[in-house]
Formats: structure tokens, C-alpha cells, sequence
């Protein structure tokens, strides 16, 4: 018999696997209630859920075809770098938003939420991961980690827009490396190139610097002060012949002079017979005469006439004395009396009174000429051959003399330019070497730039010609056949963990508060007395009757559960046909 007694139990101790028993009997409805109802939570959460599909795909990273020795890149950042560069490039406000209006991504929530809502679930459902590998790095020599690959994937419930959305996010990461590393290497070609033309305009202008200082400075440039004082020594040397040559000179004029002051100039000349010999210039003098009196008797065409003519020019050539005006003067009184008497003989209209009317008229101008010119010297030569001699030694040596102290003040100058340029060129000497060594400096970074220049415009060519380091799609994205969640299974198991915990931890929870005395030992412990007797529970049939009924709810839920297990086996782990079929082969019976 039991009794139900408020007061405060005994301490307990170890129960047995029969007493658990007893009391899992009388908490079953708790615990199978507590239980049923979280696995029926667990399987409306795995099927309810619905299923999101992931398409990825696998990008790698491949080095430059040209080895870096020959052609070096002027990319230099790493692998991973640039692919969160890009990333963030890719994943701007402005391409996502280009990409959900391309593919009308999220369109219930695009009804409700604002814009970044949206861009912030589109990049929460995008991946970005790196592969990693290790390599020997090229320049260490050591061991290290190296990002080889990427991958970019995407998830969405329908399979199809995720394998899109990957292809297009695909496509941008591998266009935006391309024009990044275009961009890159053209923007550092453009600034060598500025930079290059800048040096060369600094160049240019230190270098009119230079000219103008040179020009300034008039030959006293440090660099010359060797040249310059090789050039004042010598022009001294020059000096000291030319003071030496001048006081020869000068001796021999005087020597000259005193000579010369002996000797007759107008000695005549006489031939054998003794008559004397005229000279060019006398002989042409009495030529003329001798023509001026032969023309008042012979005509113009008369052969003595015609041949002193010839003479005269001859000897006008020679001596290279034009006739004088005295002579014109007569030769045109002669024309004119001969035309007086002509044109009383023949008449004004003959032609031989016309052309001695244009040869008076010639005379006249000629006449009128040489009476503009003013007259000829009629100084005396001298005759005297050793004058002569004598007068031209002492021209020569007067007009040697004259050419010498010329020299000498040529020299003189020289020499004094020499010594101000060694005087000046101390002072300019700083000046002139900064400018110096800022064109040298100027001049060497010119160069380097340059050498840049051209290795940049080769990098530029390797990445224009999709040699350098590229990315290449080895893996595209595919269209996903299972959902990569929820993990039904998963969450179906863990249901069935979570139900049976709860469920028996409710129904100990219960048992615990429960202060019933239930067993003669529980009743000992208590009142420290044996009891009399002890009296077992006795069904009726209506006892019996009900436990029945359990029985066969007991066997209908548990036929329920093994065909539950059965249909979540057969759709989320491995159809029963062939789980059937693969049991017979394993155990031999097909």
C-alpha cells in the first residue's frame, strides 16, 4: 500500500535500472508528448525550409609567360592583394546594383527595403575565398605561402540565377584584373614620361644656364685655366719674337734711311749710244704728243693714225694711266674744227656730219669729265735704278715694321684677355660648378628615367598582349543540383536527439518534484520501520482493457516512426530500391 506524505523525504540513495523503468512509465505521456512534439518541429523545419543553391567557380592565378628576368612587371603587388582590390572594385554600390537590375535578383524584398538593404544581402550571399599553397618564393629562396587560385561563389534559391549571377561575377573579376593591370602599367608608363620630360626641360634650362654663363664669362671658365695659361705663355713667347723682329727692323730703316739720303733719285738712264731710254710712263707721254700733232694732218682710218692708237691703249693697260684732260680738251677742239670744215663741204645732212656730231658731242662729256676729276700729281719719279732699289727696301721694311707693331698690339691684347680670364676664373669657379653638378645630376636621372621608360612601355606590352600574370577560369560556375542548405538530415537528427533529450528531461524534471512514496524502501527510509505487508497493484478488465488500447497505440506510433525514418532515408540519403539492392550484393544474395 503506498501513502502520500507531505513531510520532507529522506536522503536518497543509488536507484536501480527498475525504479528508472518505473518512473519512465509513469512520465510516458510527458516524455512522448514532450518528444513528439519537438520532432514534429525538427521535420516541419527540415522540410518547410527552403532549399538555396550555391554555383562556384574556380579562377587561377597563372604567372607571366616571359620569364621576369627578361621583361620585369611594373605590377608588384601580390597575388591577394589584388584580388581584394578587384573585389572591392567588383563589389562597388554601382556594379551590384547594375547586377540585381540585369537579373532581377530579390524582388520581394526590393518592393520594401531601400537600396543598400539590397547591395548589403547581394554581397552577404557572395563569396570571395582564397587557395593557398606552399611555394619556394624567388627572391628568398624560402618556403612560404602563396594565394595560387580563388574562388568566387554564389548562392540564391533558384539554381539557375546562382549559376548566372557566377558567371557574370565570374566575368567581371577576370575584366576588372585585365583593365586593372592595363591601367597600372599605362599609368606608370604615363608618369615616366612625364617625369622624363620634365628632367629633359630642367636639362634644357640649366643648359642655357650654362650657355649664358659661358658667354659671361668669356673664355675664363675653370675648366680652361690649363688652356688659358698656355695661351698667355705662348702669346709671351710671340711677344718677345715680335719686340725682337721690330728692333731688327727698325735697325735695318735706319740703316736704309742713310743709305737712301746718298744716292741721286734722277739719275738718266743712257743706252750704249748715249741717248736715254725712256720708261713706260714717258714713252706713253710722248706718245699722246706725237698723236695729237699727227691727227691735225691724217684722217682717223690712216694707218700711222690707227697703229698709235693700238699703242696707246697697249700702254695705257701697262701703266695703267688714263688719258688726262688736257689731251681731251685738244682732241675735242680737233673734232670740232674737222666738223666745221665737213659741213661747209657736205651739208648738215650728210652721214658722216651726223657721226662726227656724235662723236663732238662725245668729246664734250668726256671733256666735261675729266674736268670734274681733279688732276693727277705731276711729281718727278726718280730715275736712278739704286734709288729705286734703296726706296723700295725701305717701303718694305716701313710697311713690315707697320704690320709688326700691329701684331704686337694683337698680342699685347691677347695676352692681357689671357691673364684677365686666369684672374676671373677663381671667382666664377662656384657658380659654375653647381651649375655643373646639377646638370651632371640632372643628366644621370634623365638617363635612369629613361632606362624606366622603356622597361615600363615593355611591361605595358606584356600586359596589352595578355602576357603577364593573369587570371584564368579553369573551373566554371555549374548549375548546382543539390541545395548546399538546409541540411535536412542534419536538422532531422538533430530533432530526434533534441526530442528524446527533452523528452526525458522533462519527464525527470516531473519525477523530481513528484514527493510520492512509491516503494517499501522509500517508506523504511522514512519512518525507519519495516512495513507489515505489501499488497501488488490488481488489474480489473477495465485496467486491462486499457492497456491494450496503449499497446496498440504504442505499436501504431512506432510503425508510424519506422515509416517516417523510412521516407526521410529514402529522400534525403539514398533511395530504398537501391539501399535494398546494395544489401543483397553485400551480403551475397544476388
Amino acid at each position: 500500500m503506498t501513502h502520500t506524505q507531505p513531510s520532507q523525504r529522506a536522503s536518497e540513495q543509488g536507484k536501480s535500472f527498475t525504479e528508472y523503468l518505473a518512473a519512465f512509465r509513469r512520465r510516458r505521456k510527458m516524455i512522448l508528448f514532450t518528444s513528439c512534439s519537438l520532432l514534429i518541429l525538427s521535420l516541419t523545419l527540415a522540410f518547410l525550409w527552403p532549399p538555396t543553391y550555391k554555383s562556384t567557380a574556380t579562377i587561377l592565378i597563372e604567372e607571366q609567360e616571359i620569364p621576369s628576368d627578361l621583361v620585369r612587371s611594373t605590377i608588384t603587388s601580390y597575388a591577394d592583394q589584388r584580388i581584394e582590390t578587384i573585389k572591392q572594385q567588383v563589389m562597388s554600390r554601382t556594379t551590384l546594383w547594375k547586377v540585381v537590375e540585369q537579373f532581377n535578383l530579390y524582388q520581394e524584398e526590393r518592393k520594401n527595403s531601400p537600396t543598400e538593404e539590397i547591395v548589403k544581402r547581394f554581397i552577404k550571399d557572395i563569396e570571395v575565398e582564397v587557395i593557398s599553397a606552399d611555394v619556394v618564393d624567388k627572391r628568398t629562396q624560402h618556403a612560404t605561402k602563396a594565394t595560387i587560385a580563388f574562388t568566387v561563389t554564389y548562392q540564391n534559391r533558384s539554381p539557375e540565377l546562382a549559376q548566372q549571377v557566377a558567371n557574370e561575377l565570374t566575368s567581371l573579376f577576370l575584366g576588372e584584373n585585365l583593365k586593372s593591370r592595363e591601367r597600372q602599367a599605362q599609368e606608370a608608363t604615363s608618369f615616366l614620361q612625364q617625369e622624363a620630360e620634365n628632367l629633359a626641360h630642367h636639362i634644357n634650362d640649366i643648359d642655357e644656364k650654362i650657355a649664358k654663363f659661358k658667354r659671361r664669362a668669356n673664355g675664363a671658365l675653370p675648366e680652361l685655366t690649363a688652356l688659358n695659361q698656355q695661351l698667355m705663355n705662348q702669346a709671351e713667347r710671340e711677344l718677345m719674337d715680335v719686340d725682337q723682329q721690330i728692333r731688327s727692323l727698325e735697325e735695318r730703316k735706319t740703316y736704309l734711311e742713310g743709305e737712301l739720303a746718298t744716292i741721286k733719285p734722277n739719275t738718266p738712264i743712257l743706252s750704249v749710244t748715249g741717248e736715254r731710254i725712256l720708261d713706260s710712263t714717258e714713252r706713253l707721254r710722248a706718245l699722246r704728243a706725237e698723236y695729237a700733232a699727227a691727227s691735225a694732218n691724217l684722217s682717223a682710218d690712216h694707218p700711222d693714225i690707227m697703229k698709235m692708237k693700238q699703242e696707246i691703249k697697249a700702254l695705257e693697260k701697262e701703266t695703267g694711266q688714263l688719258p688726262d684732260g688736257e689731251e681731251a680738251s685738244k682732241r675735242l677742239i680737233d673734232a670740232r674744227a674737222a666738223l666745221a670744215a665737213d659741213l661747209e663741204r657736205l651739208g648738215a645732212a650728210h652721214p658722216d656730219i651726223l657721226r662726227a656730231q656724235r662723236k663732238v658731242a662725245a668729246l664734250e662729256q668726256e671733256a666735261f669729265r675729266f674736268r670734274s676729276m681733279p688732276s693727277p700729281s705731276t711729281g718727278q719719279r726718280p730715275e736712278n735704278p739704286a734709288y729705286i732699289n734703296l726706296q723700295a727696301q725701305l717701303n718694305s721694311a716701313l710697311a713690315s715694321l707697320e704690320a709688326l707693331r700691329k701684331t704686337r698690339l694683337e698680342v699685347k691684347r691677347r695676352l692681357n684677355e689671357y691673364a684677365t680670364r686666369l684672374e676671373r676664373s677663381p671667382g666664377i669657379e662656384p657658380e659654375y660648378l653647381v651649375l655643373m653638378r646639377e646638370r651632371d645630376t640632372s643628366a644621370q636621372k634623365y638617363q635612369d628615367i629613361r632606362s624606366r621608360l622603356l622597361e615600363a612601355k615593355v611591361a605595358e606590352g606584356l600586359e596589352v598582349q595578355r602576357k603577364g600574370e593573369r587570371f584564368s577560369l579553369i573551373d566554371p560556375p555549374s548549375l548546382p543540383e543539390k541545395p548546399f542548405k538546409p541540411n535536412r538530415m542534419a536538422i532531422v537528427l538533430l530533432g530526434v536527439i533534441l526530442a528524446i533529450g527533452c523528452g526525458l528531461g522533462a519527464g525527470a524534471a516531473v519525477e523530481s518534484m513528484d514527493h510520492s512514496i512509491r516503494s517499501p524502501d522509500q517508506l523504511l527510509q522514512l519512518t525507519h520501520h519495516f512495513p507489515l505487508a505489501v499488497v501488488p497493484f490488481m488489474p480489473n478488465e477495465e485496467d486491462v482493457s486499457r492497456i491494450r488500447v496503449r499497446r496498440r497505440l504504442a505499436q501504431t506510433a512506432g510503425v508510424g516512426i519506422l515509416g517516417t525514418v523510412l521516407v526521410l532515408l529514402h529522400v534525403f540519403v539514398i533511395p530504398l530500391d537501391v539501399l535494398w539492392f546494395t544489401t543483397l550484393r553485400r551480403i551475397g544474395m544476388e
